[in-house]
């Protein structure tokens, strides 16, 4: 069983920065895939950054080069460090983690979510 708990959103100005944490309780994260997700009123739930258990990372194309997600082992927590922000990154924003898969498949398939932290980017 794993538990999540997101923390690090609030308002910031556009062109600010934000940085998200998301504490496991139980399970390391090294031997899970980890996740950054969010949702904006009105629109699906859309992936935003990836690890995969082997550390390796990926990100979806409206965040790559502004956004980074690391790990630090030592406190078992996630992070998403969130720069050059626009309104259009404004979204309630999830972690989320799963078992990896055949071959370490981590793309879909995630079954433990937290809370959700809020992000506001004003203009």
């Amino acid at each position: 069983q794993v538990q999540l708990v997101e923390s690090g959103g609030g308002s910031v100005q556009a062109g600010g920065s934000l940085r998200l944490s998301c504490a496991a309780l139980g399970d390391t994260y090294s031997s899970f895939c980890m996740g950054w997700f969010r949702q904006a009123p009105g629109k699906e739930r859309e992936g935003v950054a990836f690890m995969d258990s082997r550390g390796g990372t990926s990100y979806d194309f409206s965040v790559k080069e502004r956004f980074t997600i690391s790990q630090d082992k030592s406190k078992n927590t996630l992070y998403l460090q969130m720069n050059s922000l626009t309104p259009e990154d404004s979204a309630m924003y999830y972690c989320a983690a799963r078992r990896p898969g055949f071959r370490g498949y981590c793309a879909t398939g995630y079954n433990y979510w937290g809370q959700g932290t809020q992000v506001t980017v004003s203009s």
